[in-house]
């Protein structure tokens, strides 16, 4: 045992001052911030250049039609960067032939036969930048409220009595453990959890388990480890090796969460200033349409909240965050990434034993890494449904369990399948590690031979 803990001791401090290793813990929670930071910061940066759209419209029979008698004028509102401009008794044909010449950035067609079209109408923008998302939503959302306002006109019933009648319905998740207490909506919050929780651990696994196969076989090639087994066992040597090299993984994380958070407030008080009005103009606005005052009020509200977005999403982020169940989250994860790493680990050493070279050893990671990839591939399922068969199965199988069970704590595990996923990472975990101890004994001094699946077969069986 002392000299598992030997082992252990040198490959962490070997590892922790390596350059590589302080530049991704100093790098890795920048990187992190920003991801969390960056959609939040990218709403409130438009661009600032004003994009002018010129209209053009022409009747049923495709005439232009002058500006007096203009059914569509005005209907698009302008918005701080895009204007429209209508263009009466101009044809379609005589403005794209000039547009080179023109300072329009795109021309808007808009012919009256939509005004009769039945559910979907079409109509086109010739445009000499594709336009953003948010133009091309905006452009259809107010012709949209134009043309059903239109034939409620012409079917003589009023537009504000059909507002008022409309009902938007928000669903707000309670869980039951919580009544009668009504705590905030943490539906979220927790798919974010589920999905860091996930992807750390299949990232430290295939990150710091490749290293580990690594080392393996570097001391095998440079016969550094015939040396080293002459004063401790294989099985010393492997386990002080995974677990050393899992406790680098683990103090990497620690950091990274640290620095992260630090991080994320610290830029989010600088790029992302805090606005408490974001909840009143948008329940405003939201007032607004209900009693049918338009689309004027509800574009006069909107850059207000435009600018205030970033800093209500951050905010709402951080009160979902609040409620969630931190000290099961962290206890969970330890627990998972140590077993999940462990298991792999043991895997990843018997591999780099059995290889001359990390070409061969190719052939050997297939087995290992399609359960990864599918652990990965069930956890996006595990958001829709996380009580489900399929992810409740594959939180059980320890070769998925890691990744799917991270996926899942968040919205809440019953007891009985959390601890019995545990159990039988464990036992799975204590099953590897013999296995490949039998591989890793035996193929850790053999040279100059091409491994196959048959002959690892036959390393297992050797007896002691």
């Amino acid at each position: 045992m002392n000299k598992i803990f030997f082992i252990i001791v040198c490959e962490y401090s070997t590892w922790v001052r390596k350059k590589s290793f302080i530049i991704m813990t100093i790098l890795g929670p920048v990187l992190f911030a920003a991801l969390i930071i960056g959609p939040a910061w990218l709403t409130t940066v438009e661009d600032k250049d004003v994009k002018e759209i010129a209209v053009v419209e022409e009747d049923a029979n495709g005439r232009p039609v002058p500006d007096s008698l203009q059914f569509f004028r005005d209907i698009i509102p302008d918005k701080e960067n895009i204007k429209f401009t209508y263009l009466g008794s101009v044809e379609l044909t005589d403005v794209l032939k000039a547009f080179n010449e023109t300072h329009y950035e795109g021309v808007l067609y808009l012919p009256q036969t939509i005004i009769s079209s039945g559910n979907t109408a079409f109509v086109e923008l010739y445009y000499r930048k594709p336009p953003s998302l948010g133009m091309e939503m905006h452009i259809s959302k107010s012709l949209e409220d134009f043309l059903f306002k239109n034939k409620l006109i012409v079917k003589n019933i009023p537009a504000s009595e059909i507002q008022s009648l409309q009902t938007k319905v928000q669903l707000q998740q309670v869980e039951w453990k919580n009544w009668p207490s009504k705590q905030i909506d943490t539906t979220g919050a927790k798919r974010g959890l589920g999905y860091a929780g996930g992807f750390l651990i299949y990232f430290f696994i295939f990150l710091f388990g490749a290293q580990v196969m690594r080392g393996v076989l570097e001391e095998k090639t440079s016969r550094i480890v015939e040396v080293i087994v002459s004063s401790v066992t294989p099985f010393q040597l492997m386990m002080g090796k995974i677990i050393g090299i899992g406790l680098i993984g683990l103090t990497q994380f620690v950091a990274w969460m640290m620095l992260t958070y630090g991080i994320t407030m610290f830029t989010a008080k600088v790029f992302v200033p805090d606005n408490s009005t974001v909840t009143t103009e948008q329940s405003a606005t939201s007032t607004s349409i209900m009693n049918g005052n338009g689309g004027t009020q509800d574009q006069d509200a909107a850059p207000a909240a435009n600018e205030d977005s970033a800093a209500g999403f951050l905010g709402g982020a951080l009160e979902q965050l609040g409620q969630i169940n931190w000290g099961l989250i962290i206890g969970a994860f330890i627990f998972y990434f140590l077993g999940g790493f462990l298991l792999y680990g043991s895997l990843f050493a018997a591999v780099g034993a059995a290889a001359d070279n990390e070409t061969d050893t190719q052939q050997f990671m297939l087995p290992i890494t399609i359960p990864l990839i599918l652990g990965l591939l069930v956890m996006a399922n595990s958001f829709l449904n996380p009580s489900g068969k399929i992810a409740v199965i594959f939180s059980l199988i320890p070769l998925t369990s890691p990744i799917v069970m991270m996926a899942r704590i968040p919205f809440g595990v019953p007891a009985i399948q959390l601890l019995l996923s545990a159990v039988i990472l464990i036992l799975t975990f204590i099953g590897s590690t013999w296995l490949a101890a039998k591989i890793y004994r035996t193929g850790i001094l053999m040279y100059g031979k091409k491994v196959s699946y048959k002959e690892l077969w036959k390393w297992i069986r050797y007896k002691s």
